[in-house]
């Protein structure tokens, strides 16, 4: 014979019919799922807060059609009822919230035409209609290498002076193999070098001012790492040195008037042992 638990829970309650629904009373959305012909549209527009419903739906209206598609007040009015004034009225809302932007353009017969640009972000600008359209895909192109900086220029750039120049930036990636450099960073360097030598540095002096302390982690751009140290580090120019006095021209030889010899004198006459009385010719100042 069956007994009955009276411990056991009894079969719960149904709900209350108004409260099986967590909206009961408010809206309930019963949506599926576009796959064609559809429009998206933000809710930035559907609760736009200062627009009317004409300019709401004008929007919507213009979004959903395809680009070329004539939009002005004459061809609206003749597709609602709301009549031109009040079509007139909701584009301008439209184009002082951000939506619609008109330009007025010169036609290629010379005819002025208006432009209407259709925002369905306002605020982001996105490609245009024609930007959409499909066509062949473009190539990305590759980013540009920045410029290495400036460097220091050598008074005379001479031939030979370049050269040591070039040799010396060859030999610092022995020093370090992080200052590998290409050849056209080595030209783009060499001017800055020269700059140093011509300062009357011995290459090794500048070898070790380039290579001394260089920072612990990756020399990414090692060209534009030296190209800052030959500009920071720049040593002045030497002082100038003043011009070496013109060594004293020697007098011209004179002959003497009295002996016949040779002597040197500003002017012509007797030697130094003829104007001496009772002296004998052939002096110091005979040759």
């Amino acid at each position: 014979m069956d007994t009955q638990n009276p411990s056991a829970p009894s079969r719960p309650q149904a709900r209350t019919a108004g409260k099986n629904h967590p909206h009961a009373g408010g809206l309930v959305h019963e949506n599926a799922r576009h796959t064609e012909r559809f429009t998206v549209i933000g809710n930035h527009l559907a609760q736009h807060p200062e627009l009317s419903l004409v300019a709401r739906g004008l929007a919507l209206y213009i979004q959903s059609l395809p680009a070329g598609a004539s939009v002005d007040i004459k061809t609206l009015a003749s597709r609602f009822p709301e009549g031109r004034d009040r079509i007139a009225a909701a584009l301008r809302d439209l184009e002082t919230h951000g939506y619609l932007r008109r330009t007025r353009e010169r036609a290629p017969g010379g005819r002025i035409v208006t432009r209407t640009v259709s925002c369905n972000r306002p605020g982001h600008r996105g490609r245009t209609g024609e930007d959409q359209a499909p066509g062949p895909p473009k190539k990305r192109q590759p980013p540009r290498k920045k410029l290495l900086p400036a460097v220091p220029q050598p008074g005379y750039p001479a031939p030979a002076l370049i050269q040591r120049a070039i040799e010396l930036l060859a030999t610092l990636r022995r020093h370090d193999p992080r200052l590998l450099l290409s050849t056209t960073d080595t030209e783009h360097l060499a001017p800055g070098v020269a700059a140093w030598l011509e300062r009357d540095l011995p290459p090794t002096a500048v070898r070790d001012a380039l290579t001394a302390r260089l920072p612990m982690e990756p020399l990414h751009r090692p060209a534009a790492f030296l190209a800052h140290r030959l500009t920071a580090q720049l040593p002045p120019l030497p002082p100038t040195r003043p011009p070496a006095p013109p060594r004293e021209s020697p007098h011209p030889l004179q002959d003497c008037d009295g002996c016949t010899r040779v002597f040197r004198a500003p002017e012509p006459g007797r030697c130094r042992d003829c104007r001496n009385d009772g002296g004998s010719p052939g002096g110091p100042g005979h040759l």
